[in-house]
C-alpha cells in the first residue's frame, strides 16, 4: 500500500511535510545552542539531534530536492562533528549516571564509577571552557544554521514525491543492513557506531512520516536499544586513557567493567539480529 493511501495525503505535499519538519528542527538547534550557563551541554546535545533529524529529512527528498541539496547536508555534518566534544564530554556523565543506577551503591563498581562521574564532570567543564573561548555563546555556529535554514527554504520540495521517498527508505534500510554484516564481521566499535547511525537515522525517517512509513517492528527497535547501549559501552572504554585523570589502577579497573558490559551487550544484539 502506498504512502498515501496510508495517510490520505496527497503525495505532492509529502514535501511541504518534510520541508515545514527540517525548518522547525534546523529552528530548534538555533534555539538549543543559545542556551547558556550549566544548560549549555543539554542544549548541544539536544541540538545536535534536531540537525540529524534535518538531515534525515533531506535525505528522504533526495536527488529531488537538487543539486544544491548535498552541499547544504554536507555543512550541516560538519557542525555536528565541530560541537562532538561538547557533546561527547557531556554524553560521558549521564553514561556513567546511568550505569550507576544499576549498581548497588556500598558495590565496588560503584565507588569507582563515582570517581570516573567526577573526572568526567571536570573534563566538561573544561571543554566548554575551551568552546565558549573559541566561540563565546557558540554565535558562529548559530549563523551558520541561520544561514543554512534559508538555503533550505529555496530548495525544491514540490518536486519531492512518494515513489522517491519510498526510495530512500529502501536505501536507508539496505545500508542497514550493509552495517550490521559489516559490524558483525569486523567487530570494530568504529563500524558497531556505524550500524547504529544508520538504525537511528532510518527511525528519524519513519516517524518524521508518521503512518506514511511502517514502523520499527518491536524486534528492530530493542536492537536499537542495545545498539545504543553498546556505544555507550564503547565510549567508557575510550575514555580510560591517560588523560581521563584518573589513575592507572582505576583506568584498567573501568575498561574492564566497561568491556565486560559491552560483551554481554553485543551478544544480546547478535541473538536478536542476525545478519
Amino acid at each position: 500500500m502506498s504512502s498515501s493511501e496510508h495517510t490520505g495525503e496527497p503525495a505532492r505535499q509529502i514535501g511541504a511535510r518534510l520541508q515545514a519538519l527540517a525548518m522547525h528542527e534546523l529552528q530548534r538547534a538555533v534555539d538549543l545552542l543559545g542556551r547558556g550557563g550549566p544548560r549549555v551541554h543539554e542544549g548541544v546535545h539536544q541540538a545536535r539531534k534536531s540537525m540529524r533529524r534535518t538531515r534525515a529529512m533531506l535525505a528522504l527528498g533526495m536527488p529531488a530536492l537538487g543539486a544544491g541539496t548535498p552541499v547544504i547536508d554536507r555543512e550541516l555534518q560538519h557542525v555536528i562533528r565541530g560541537l562532538s566534544r561538547l557533546r561527547d564530554v557531556h554524553a560521558l556523565v549521564g553514561i556513567v549516571d546511568h550505569l550507576l543506577e544499576k549498581e548497588p551503591r556500598e558495590s565496588d563498581a560503584a565507588d569507582l564509577l563515582r570517581r570516573a562521574r567526577r573526572s568526567a564532570m571536570g573534563k566538561r567543564a573544561a571543554v566548554a571552557r575551551d568552546e565558549l573561548r573559541d566561540d563565546p555563546g557558540l554565535h558562529v555556529r548559530r549563523e551558520i544554521l541561520r544561514m543554512l535554514r534559508a538555503a533550505l527554504q529555496g530548495l525544491a520540495w514540490s518536486a519531492v514525491g512518494e515513489a522517491g521517498v519510498e526510495a530512500a527508505l529502501g536505501r536507508s534500510a539496505d545500508r542497514i543492513t550493509a552495517a550490521s554484516e559489516r559490524a558483525h564481521a569486523s567487530g570494530r566499535d568504529e563500524d558497531w557506531h556505524r550500524w547504529r547511525r544508520r538504525a537511528r537515522r532510518l527511525a528519524q525517517q519513519q516517524t518524521a512520516l508518521g503512518d506514511a512509513a511502517p514502523s520499527l517492528a518491536g524486534e528492530g527497535k530493542r536492537v536499537a536499544l542495545l545498539l545504543g547501549e553498546a556505544q555507550d559501552c564503547a565510549m567508557l572504554i575510550a575514555y580510560c586513557d591517560r588523560k581521563s585523570g584518573l589513575a592507572k589502577g582505576e583506568r584498567e579497573r573501568l575498561r574492564e567493567f566497561a568491556t565486560t558490559r559491552l560483551a554481554r551487550v553485543r551478544a544480546r544484539i547478535a541473538e536478536r539480529a542476525v545478519p
